[in-house]
């Protein structure tokens, strides 16, 4: 079951949540949704540090055994850190996709993206509909 989207930050339709750390660069990583759908999570292709990233591009590839799927940038920027983690435990997305499982530090180019994306509540409802 899916945990509560945390309110502290915002979501793409892509399933994608990036929370403003307030110094210019937002953290980054895939949905509590995202990762059930997946279901486990065997290996993460993280981005390369430097890398300049344009909102809704691939920045990272999940790969479950399910499927094969690209994680798009929810914001445009330079990343700046990447969750070196992920190589050896890429479970921890399925473990703790708000915490432990974010995937990059991207430091925005435009802080505004972010309004232009979903809140919690949003994306709940986008889910909902979503599904139906």
């Amino acid at each position: 079951m899916a945990t509560a989207n945390p309110q502290d930050r915002r979501y793409s339709e892509e399933h994608e949540w990036a929370k403003d750390n307030g110094d210019g660069s937002a953290t980054m990583g895939i949905t509590d949704h995202a990762q059930e759908l997946l279901t486990d999570i065997v290996y993460v292709e993280l981005p390369v540090l430097g890398k300049h990233v344009k909102k809704g591009e691939p920045v990272a590839v999940v790969e479950s055994v399910k499927s094969v799927s690209d994680v798009f940038a929810p914001v445009s920027g330079e990343v700046i850190a990447v969750n070196d983690a992920l190589e050896n435990e890429p479970g921890l997305i399925n473990q703790d996709a708000f915490g432990t499982g974010w995937v990059a530090v991207i430091k925005m180019d435009n802080p505004s993206e972010l309004g232009a994306l979903l809140d919690a509540d949003g994306y709940a409802n986008f889910i909902a509909a979503e599904e139906h």
